[in-house]
Formats: C-alpha cells, sequence, structure tokens
C-alpha cells in the first residue's frame, strides 16, 4: 500500500511539473520587454521567436527578433482577438508557423478559437479568427493549405480547416474526428512530414493516435498505439519519418512511421535521469532530439539512421535552466534552440546547437507575463 501511495504522489507531481509554473526563481534577464496586448512594434518576420501570452483579459503573440548569433530582441506583441486561460494548456503546439514562415497560427484556449497571422515585415497582421471545431484548443499543425486543432475540452476531438489565401479558415467536411475516448487528456497534434497521417499523444491513457489524411484533407481513423513509455506527451519527426516522443514520466522514444500508417517502436522509454520531459524537438538534419524537462533542463539525444534514440550526456542534463521548463523551439535552420522558462520569472532562454548536439547557453529575455504558454520559432 506504501507503494501504491508514492507512486501516485509520484505521478501526480510529474504531470504538475508539465502543466503549472514552479515557484522556483529565474535568472535575472539579459533584456526586457513590453508584452501587454495594446503594443504594436513592427518585426521582420524570417529570423524571430514566438510566444502566447495566453492572458484571460486578451490574448496575444509576443514577438522577438532574432539577430543571425542567435540573441534577441523584444519586439511587442501582437492581439489575436481571442482569449487565453492564464494557466498551463497541458500541450505543445500553441502557436505554430507554416514551412515558409509566412503565417502564423494562435489557439486561443478561453475563447474556443484560433487566430491567423500574417508574417511580413511590418510585424504580424491579423488574417482570420475561427471557431476551433470545439472547446478548448491546445495544440496545431499545418500542412501545405491544411490546419488542424486538436481541442481538449468536451470528449475532445480534431478538426480540420482549409487556409486561404488571405489566411481565412473554412472548416473540412468529415474532418471532425473523436479521440480514443473522453478525458484522454490530449497533448499534441502534428502531421507526419508527407501530410497523410495526424499523430495526437494522450497523457491519460498513455496511446498515441493515428489518423489518415486523405487529398481532401479529410480524416479517418484514429488507429491507437500504446506508448512505450508513461505519459506520452510532445514529439516531433526526423527526416526519415522518424517519430521522438518525450514521455512525461521521466523518458523518450523514438518510433518508425511507414508509408501505410503503421508505427514501430525503435527505441523504448529512454531515461532522461531529467524529471517531466513534457516537449520534443529534432533537427532539420534528423540527427538529434531535445526533450523540454518541466524540472528545468534539456536533455540532448543522437538520433540515428534507423531511428534509434540515446542519451548525449549520460545524466540527460544537457542544458539548466533555472526555472520550470514549458515548452521549446528550434529556429528554421536548428541553429538555435530556444527554452520557455515559465517558473518563477517567464524568460526564453537562448541557445546555439553544437555540431556534437551540444548546447551553448546564449542568455535568457525577459519580460513575458505570467501564463504564457507556447514557441514558435524561425
Amino acid at each position: 500500500m506504501n507503494k501504491q501511495i508514492a507512486c501516485v504522489a509520484l505521478a501526480a507531481t510529474v504531470f504538475a511539473g508539465c502543466t503549472e509554473d514552479r515557484s522556483l526563481t529565474g535568472p535575472t534577464a539579459a533584456r526586457a520587454g513590453d508584452f501587454s496586448a495594446s503594443s504594436t512594434v513592427a518585426v521582420d518576420g524570417p529570423g524571430a521567436v514566438y510566444a502566447l501570452t495566453n492572458q484571460v483579459a486578451g490574448n496575444a503573440v509576443a514577438v522577438f527578433t532574432r539577430a543571425a548569433d542567435g540573441a534577441l530582441t523584444a519586439a511587442g506583441s501582437f492581439v489575436t482577438g481571442g482569449t487565453g486561460t492564464g494557466a498551463g494548456l497541458g500541450s505543445q503546439g500553441g502557436v505554430v508557423l507554416s514551412d515558409d514562415g509566412r503565417r502564423l497560427f494562435a489557439v486561443n484556449a478561453g475563447s474556443n478559437d484560433v487566430s491567423v497571422f500574417t508574417v511580413g515585415a511590418a510585424g504580424l497582421s491579423l488574417a482570420s479568427r475561427t471557431a476551433s471545431g470545439g472547446t478548448l484548443p491546445i495544440s496545431l499543425t499545418v500542412h501545405g493549405n491544411v490546419l488542424y486543432v486538436l481541442n481538449a475540452g468536451g470528449s475532445g476531438n480534431i478538426s480540420g480547416f482549409t487556409v486561404g489565401s488571405t489566411g481565412g479558415l473554412t472548416p473540412i467536411a468529415g474532418s471532425s474526428r473523436s479521440l480514443s475516448g473522453p478525458n484522454v487528456g490530449p497533448a499534441q497534434v502534428s502531421f507526419s512530414p508527407d501530410g497523410r497521417q495526424l499523430v495526437v499523444t494522450e497523457k491519460s491513457t498513455n496511446l498515441i493516435d493515428l489518423y489518415a489524411v486523405d487529398a481532401d484533407g479529410a480524416t479517418s481513423g484514429p488507429a491507437t498505439v500504446a506508448s512505450a513509455g508513461g505519459t506520452p506527451f510532445g514529439f516531433a519527426f526526423g527526416l526519415r519519418n522518424e517519430l521522438f516522443v518525450s514521455e512525461a514520466t521521466g523518458s523518450a522514444s523514438s518510433y518508425v512511421l511507414d508509408p501505410t500508417g503503421a508505427l514501430t517502436l525503435v527505441s523504448g522509454a529512454v531515461s532522461t535521469h531529467q524529471g517531466a520531459p513534457c516537449w520534443a524537438v529534432v533537427t532539420a538534419n534528423g540527427r538529434f532530439g531535445y526533450t523540454g524537462n518541466g524540472a528545468g533542463s534539456v536533455s540532448a539525444f543522437a538520433i540515428a539512421s534507423d531511428g534509434a534514440a540515446s542519451l548525449i550526456d549520460a545524466d540527460g542534463g544537457t542544458a539548466v535552466v533555472s526555472g520550470g521548463i514549458n515548452d521549446i523551439a528550434l529556429s528554421h535552420n536548428s541553429r538555435y534552440l530556444y527554452v520557455l522558462q515559465t517558473g518563477g520569472a517567464p524568460a526564453i532562454h537562448a541557445f546555439r546547437v553544437q555540431a556534437d548536439g551540444h548546447l551553448t547557453a546564449l542568455g535568457p529575455i525577459a519580460g513575458l507575463p505570467a501564463g504564457t504558454r507556447g514557441l514558435a520559432a524561425f
């Protein structure tokens, strides 16, 4: 009985690390910015990092310009027109970019809709705001002109839209699908690299959902696969359809998704030796994967050509941040990794990705409001 109680307590602690702010003191910021919803400072789209302020009084996208050396400069914020929750979303992918960086998509979890921005030299321009097809939208994915939303409220579902030439969203008939069941604790939705599959992780059921996507963007499914590790959370694809998944109970796993939609395990539940690995990215060359750990660290993995994943540092502590982490993102060229710290004073930490997968700290930038969730980079 004592062992059972200890396991329940540990699971609760791990899950909290992925959803709530930590009470640790954050580092002194290198720079600070004003991220009030009324700010409309111009920003150059290419070479930027974006965070979702997720405020109940009015959601906005906080923007940072990225210099050639990876350093960030605060460039104000742009209102979404919707509202956030002011608290943890328990997800990855709350704000995402199109492949060319010209469109930005953001969830408004408090008002159950999605905002689309055009990214240009004059800054972010709000193109549209559309009901998400469910309640509590927490994650987005885009492939070409098709956008899918993961809604966590109610029984939960995914819902698809076509993205028009001016940024408007049109619901796709036959795209709305349920998850494996009610109350599954979804964390992320993402297209496979070829756009023929959608993947959803479920934290509460330890399942990975797979949906087939047809030529019109409609879906069928889901088929479900048991996660190799407990509490599958954030994930990312590599060059050869490798799927790298963080698992909040303390590990990461890798799979290969074949053209038929079958998911095959390669490396199962590789321990990070760090608390609450909840967010995951893979470099553009497919060689390295990183988990953002809620306890305040980043773990680096080497990914082999067959998809096998192994820790680069034996203790899993490739980089340490003095506060709880709540998301990570790579620049489009994968030269820089950005980490959203939400414990203590919210900040974004910048790291240069080295040739061997190690990380060199470039310093933090602060000024974000409490409740900020979601991170994207270009």
